[in-house]
């Protein structure tokens, strides 16, 4: 039932009440505090209405209670009704599940009688099973003794091994009958023991064979391997002039020539007696103590072929010796891999690793014996056929070919000191003069050969290359070296050498070419043209880096396009640019060096001249001619880069020289006629630097630089030195705009040794002084607040 608040009610007037008793009526209707009406009340003397409105009101509510408990009252009687019918239902709920508890007994009863007759068959079934497979057993061992006493009769001692093994191993544990049991344990012992005996004496006379025929076999096998290496090669040199010639965009039948081997020429050799013996000792149980005695008889056969003929020198026997070895070890791979665990990988592995051991000692023993690259290389050839002999089957090389590493590294010492030695007498001996050539041979040789054309067009002859001749002659021989040290490290530890011979052609044009250049840049005999030179040579020679890894890529069979890779380059490329940049810096120091001579404004200028000069000085005619005839020859045989390096750092030189000659301690003061002198001089050769900006071509490539814009620092500060208001240098947006590559400390003392010339007698009657006044106080003005801000 819900309870709704109590609405606000209003008391209604009836015949006889007062306006106090309708006060009252409604205060009390409304719930309000009766206190003070009831204070009133009694003040007034007059309680008696209180008192009748409240038990009015109280009557009033006592129905309202009646009402309210009648409702509830009536809402219990029903869910006490409900509560019956609950019950009610339950009771039915009951009665029901009983009576299907009943039937559900009644069906149980039957079927746990069916169950029991189930278990009981399946004892029965179980028993007969077992009897039947009784029965089975006995049948099967007695089948085989008669065929074991048949081979037996018959010298068939391996099938008669096969019946006992199989009535040992799987029926002798197991036969139900105790009689036939013991019968057969007494048996099998005597029929092993008989066996043993027949089989042993033709395995000793097979090691002795297998020993002798070893030499062949091995010859053999490495024969088979040099003319597989040999068909690879002529494949590779197919497949590489198909390359060139797919890249020349000419048309290649590429034919593939396929030369069947019989491959089972190199294993010649019976291995039936080991097996017959090995299976045999194995049906008898004796496998491990076969095993052992086989693996001892060889290991010693091993440890003998393992010592080096004293009678001969190892360049004449290595053939005959590591033919031995490699024989052994074929016949050990087919003796695992047919007989079934006579040997296991580990005892293989064991022996291997013995072998590789000793021939490690020995080669590196005899190799560091040899002296010639002759006898380096051929050892080396014969090692490297052994090892693609004998990783067809398996055999980890990579401990034999490492003592190849070990010699490649003296052998490329070997290479790389006789490439020093003629490296260094053609670049000492070079005159740095531009190669002439003559005829299109020439060009060909000296030129397209190493990809150092500047064009695809062949030009006219007489031909002046823009390098001399040290360029080809150290290209020639980092060729010859690069064929070398593939020849050397072809067939070796990597199948992909290539990385091997850019290592060391890195190491040729690093610390061989690279450090001869560099030496030769640096000689003080040296003058500007021939460093010049020297620069050009060395971006040639940088150049020429990407025919080196192309020709080294040819040789290694690995194709062209994959040197072309940004990642795929040379680091000697980098270290030539670095030291064509140092010669750049050397001929830029010899520049410098040329043109401090030439300038030397501290003798050459009056700095205090009385006289207005017009006319250039003659130092600036000679520096003017000089920087002609240095970009003219820079022109020639400088990329264009190079050139701006040159002429850009020329002219910066020479605008610092102007600026630190005012700045000198020799110059204690100057006038303004000596700036006009120098105005005049800067004005040539900016007009110089504008005309060689765009002759050369440079305008083109730096569209936002110029030769002009090296000049600046002296230009701003001729210009504020001949301003009429210097003193605006002080002002940040003119000097932002003006003379922003000028430095506060140095303006402030140049500034200070700025004296303008003492006025003449008629000074003062000439607009002249009215001018050079004004200049005067503004330059006095500059003085000081340049002061105050230092």
């Amino acid at each position: 039932m819900d309870l709704k608040p109590p609405k606000r009610r209003t008391a209604t007037i009836d015949n006889g009440e007062t306006g106090e008793d309708l006060v009252l009526a409604t205060l009390i209707g409304n719930g309000d505090d009766l206190g003070p009406l009831v204070r009133h009340a009694f003040e007034m003397g007059r309680p008696e209405p209180l008192v009748q409105q409240l038990k009015h009101l109280m009557k009033k509510k006592e129905v309202e209670i009646e009402d309210l408990c009648k409702t509830h009252y009536e809402e219990f009687i029903r869910a006490v009704d409900e509560l019956r019918g609950v019950l009610v239902d339950a009771e039915e709920l009951k009665s029901d599940l009983s009576s299907d508890n009943f039937r559900l007994q009644e069906v149980g009863s039957a079927l746990l009688l069916k169950l029991e007759e189930l278990l009981e068959s399946y004892s029965i079934k179980k028993s007969v099973t077992e009897a039947i497979k009784m029965s089975r057993i006995c049948i099967q061992v007695l089948e085989l003794c008669v065929k074991c006493n048949k081979h037996l009769s018959q010298g068939q001692f391996y099938l008669a091994l096969k019946a006992v093994d199989l009535v040992e191993k799987n029926y002798l544990q197991n036969i139900p009958v105790n009689k036939i049991k013991i019968v057969l344990e007494k048996a099998i012992p005597m029929i092993k023991a008989h066996i043993e005996k027949k089989v042993t004496a033709h395995f000793n006379e097979w090691l002795v064979h297998i020993r002798s025929s070893a030499k062949d076999i091995g010859q053999t096998a490495i024969g088979h391997a040099a003319s597989a290496r040999q068909r690879d090669e002529e494949m590779l040199e197919r497949q590489r002039k198909a390359e060139e010639m797919n890249m020349a965009g000419m048309d290649f039948v590429y034919e593939l020539d396929v030369d069947e081997v019989a491959e089972e020429s190199v294993l010649k050799f019976d291995l039936t007696p080991l097996h017959r013996s090995y299976h045999i000792h194995t049906c008898l149980g004796l496998q491990e103590q076969f095993r052992d005695y086989y693996y001892k008889n060889r290991l010693l056969q091993l440890t003998s072929d393992l010592q080096i003929p004293s009678s001969q020198t190892f360049i004449e026997s290595h053939r005959t010796y590591l033919a031995q070895i490699a024989g052994y070890f074929i016949v050990e791979d087919r003796v695992l891999r047919t007989s079934g665990g006579l040997l296991l990988d580990e005892q293989v592995e064991t022996m291997w690793e013995t072998t590789v051991a000793k021939v490690v000692l020995i080669l590196d023993a005899q190799f560091v014996r040899m002296s010639t690259a002759t006898h380096l290389l051929l050892v080396k050839d014969y090692i490297t056929l052994l090892g693609a002999t004998l990783r067809q089957y398996g055999y980890e090389v990579s401990s034999i070919l490492e003592v190849l590493d070990k010699s490649r590294d003296k052998y490329h010492d070997l290479l790389l000191e006789d490439c020093r030695q003629e490296i260094e007498n053609i670049i000492c001996n070079d005159s740095c003069d531009q190669m002439i050539m003559k005829k299109e041979l020439d060009y060909e040789s000296n030129v397209l050969a190493f990809h150092l054309q500047p064009s695809d067009i062949m030009p006219a002859f007489p031909y002046i290359a823009p390098f001399s001749s040290m360029v080809p002659d150290s290209c020639r021989i980092v060729r010859s070296f690069i064929k070398g040290s593939s020849d050397y490290l072809s067939y070796g530890l990597n199948s992909n050498f290539y990385d091997v011979v850019r290592k060391y052609l890195d190491e040729i044009l690093i610390d061989v070419l690279n450090e001869v250049v560099l030496n030769k840049v640096h000689s003080p005999a040296l003058g500007e043209s021939q460093v010049m030179q020297l620069a050009a040579n060395i971006s040639y020679l940088e150049r020429a880096c990407n025919f080196f890894l192309q020709y080294a890529a040819q040789l290694c069979g690995i194709p062209v396009r994959s040197v072309d890779r940004p990642r795929a380059g040379l680091t000697a490329k980098a270290i030539l640019k670095t030291s064509r940049d140092e010669a750049y810096l050397a001929l830029l120091t010899l520049v410098n060096s040329k043109l401090e001579e030439f300038m030397q404004l501290t003798e050459n200028i009056n700095w205090t001249s009385e006289e207005v000069v017009q006319n250039r000085n003659d130092y600036m005619n000679e520096v003017v001619c000089y920087l002609e005839t240095l970009l003219s020859k820079g022109q020639q045989i400088l990329p264009l880069d190079a050139l701006y390096k040159v002429g850009s750092g020329a002219l910066e030189h020479i605008s610092s020289s102007i600026v630190a000659a005012f700045l000198s301690d020799s110059v204690k003061r100057f006038n303004a006629n000596a700036v006009l002198v120098i105005n005049n001089d800067l004005i040539m050769l900016e007009s110089f630097a504008d005309e060689r900006f765009e002759s050369t071509g440079l305008s083109e490539v730096y569209r936002d630089g110029s030769f002009r814009g090296c000049l600046v620092e002296a230009r701003q500060l001729i210009n504020l030195l001949s301003s009429s208001q210097p003193e605006n240098f002080m002002n940040p947006v003119i000097r932002q705009r003006n003379y922003n590559a000028l430095d506060h400390k140095k303006v402030s003392i140049i500034c200070d040794k700025f004296k303008d010339s003492a006025d003449s007698i008629f000074g003062s009657l000439s607009n002249r002084n009215t001018k050079t006044s004004s200049r005067k106080k503004s330059m006095d003005v500059l003085k000081k607040r340049l002061k105050d801000y230092n």
